[in-house]
């Protein structure tokens, strides 16, 4: 078993969004507290973990990590465009670490998912399911895995992993198959 972290903080300089969801949300707009919460992850989850934020905060976030993190890429084909902004943010950084490694004959995970945002979730920024999968994916999570969410908003990615682990496993699905062919 591996245990894993997820996190979607409040994302720096936006604490004012996240202020009615998050009672501490305005330490968020200090990046030492990201530097903080970057090195917590780094030691409590020594496995892998995956940092959502956005794309202005990436230059001042990604140098406090530490130097194997990777960055995927969360592209939204449909996303809110704002008044005054020519050039749409449609797509969210996640930087990531660690996880499982996979061997030659495992299908290989892309550093990018393309998948809408959520609408009418009634939580601002919840994640999308795929969006949600992908990340379990770029860790390499498997069912009997402990995935930690340490922001839980809506508590969609918690579901999501709940509905990630029920799902039956390669070698149910190769008996499944054999039973079936038998």
């Amino acid at each position: 078993m591996m245990r894993f972290a997820y996190a979607d903080p409040p994302y720096l300089g936006l604490a004012r969004f996240y202020a009615c969801m998050h009672p501490e949300a305005g330490i968020w707009d200090d990046p030492e507290t990201h530097r903080a919460f970057i090195a917590r992850l780094s030691a409590d989850y020594p496995d892998g973990w995956a940092l959502s934020l956005h794309t202005p905060s990436l230059r001042t976030i990604l140098p406090m990590c530490p130097d194997d993190v990777r960055v995927g890429s969360w592209v939204k084909p449909f996303a809110s465009f704002k008044p005054g902004v020519p050039v749409a943010y449609a797509w969210e950084p996640v930087i990531f670490r660690g996880g499982r490694k996979r061997g030659r004959s495992e299908q290989t995970t892309r550093d990018w998912v393309a998948c809408n945002i959520t609408l009418k979730r009634g939580f601002q920024g919840a994640k999308p399911r795929l969006f949600c999968r992908w990340v379990f994916d770029l860790l390499g999570a498997e069912p009997g895995d402990q995935l930690d969410d340490l922001f839980p908003g809506s508590g969609a990615v918690t579901a999501a992993w709940d509905e990630w682990c029920d799902r039956p496993t390669t070698l149910e699905l190769f008996a499944a198959a054999a039973e079936a062919a038998a």
